[in-house]
């Protein structure tokens, strides 16, 4: 049996946690032999909380999990690591601007990041799910600048996994009959869900998306809104925030990170921009279409792009420069 890695869940007491615990603990991420150390962060005043979660990952009685450790301390936290999942996260409150938010982001993940270097090993794999996770993503890379920058990527699997369903349920097929959609750019209303080079498995036979879909202005325009949007949706039903289909986005990302994806797969990702060939500005947590091997991933290049995709690219390119350039003036006080 492996030795067991040290995995950490900021925002451990939160829901998206809840959600995803149990997931990592009976090996669905890190793989069937891989035991578990599971350190579990949140704020002094959730410490009560996560005593229960705590008690709940034990009563779950998992072979693979051999630790779990609840704290408030970034010392304790940071210590170590393998992978470091970065959920919590300053959510907007209302009547909040959009400035505050990344005021109060800035400060969270410039300690989350200076921790990571200060006590993570130099090889974690450190995913940010706390939005505007792009950003917060970026502002913890800079804060640890002995970490690789290929170390740090943000979630936008959700919306790729949103994206892919969206198109299956359209041609009454299997979600995993849909390959190679990609989310370009910021995990916001800006994204841009592409299918232009998505495949469809129809009755055993590969077809380009778009003409296994059959409706062009659909796939231009309520399809695109619909996972833009989608999150929002959920949040008005349900009255709560996406948990379930995060926490499974997640598990989806760390997995394709550890394991690879396959041959002639690509997913989508928020990474460090620097030495794109689609033209978007270098520094920058942007999702880009990736493919993985040895834990590392790269960029798909070559992809052609019409005059639709590249507006769409740009227009969420240039939301992220705002983000960055005022997070990073919040950064320099």
């Amino acid at each position: 049996m492996a030795d067991p890695i040290r995995v950490l869940v900021t925002g451990a007491a939160g829901q998206i946690a809840y959600s995803l615990l149990y997931s990592i603990a009976k090996g669905d991420v890190f793989g069937k032999d891989q035991p578990i150390i599971l350190v579990l962060l949140d704020i002094s005043p959730m410490l009560p909380v996560l005593d229960g979660v705590v008690m709940e990952l034990q009563d779950c009685a998992l072979p693979l999990l051999r630790e779990v450790i609840p704290t408030d301390k970034v010392e304790v936290g940071f210590k170590d690591l393998d992978a470091a999942i970065l959920v919590g996260s300053m959510p907007r409150k209302e009547g909040m601007e959009r400035k505050d938010l990344l005021k109060a982001n800035v400060a969270i993940f410039k300690t989350q990041g200076a921790a990571l270097e200060k006590y993570a090993k130099k090889t974690v794999r450190v995913l940010v799910v706390g939005n505007p996770a792009n950003t917060n993503c970026l502002i913890a890379s800079k804060s640890a600048p002995s970490i690789p920058k290929e170390n740090f990527s943000c979630l936008t699997r959700l919306d790729h996994n949103r994206a892919r369903s969206q198109v299956a349920m359209r041609c009454g097929v299997p979600a995993d009959a849909v390959k190679n959609v990609i989310i370009w750019g910021n995990h916001s209303s800006t994204q841009y869900p592409d299918v232009h080079h998505a495949m469809v498995n129809v009755h055993g036979k590969e077809v380009e998306a778009y003409d296994a879909v059959k409706d062009d202005s659909w796939l231009k325009g309520d399809f695109i809104s619909t996972v833009q949007l989608r999150g929002a949706a959920v949040i008005k039903a349900r009255k709560l925030s996406s948990a379930m289909s995060a926490a499974k986005a997640i598990c989806d990302h760390m997995r394709d990170w550890w394991f690879g994806t396959l041959d002639g797969e690509f997913m989508s990702m928020g990474v460090y921009a620097g030495g794109n060939s689609y033209g978007i500005p270098e520094d920058l947590i942007y999702s880009f279409p990736v493919h993985i091997k040895n834990k590392s991933w790269n960029i798909h290049d070559g992809l052609p792009v019409n005059d639709f995709s590249r507006a769409k690219m740009d227009a969420t390119a240039a939301e992220l420069v705002e983000e960055r350039d005022t997070a990073l003036s919040f950064l320099s006080q």
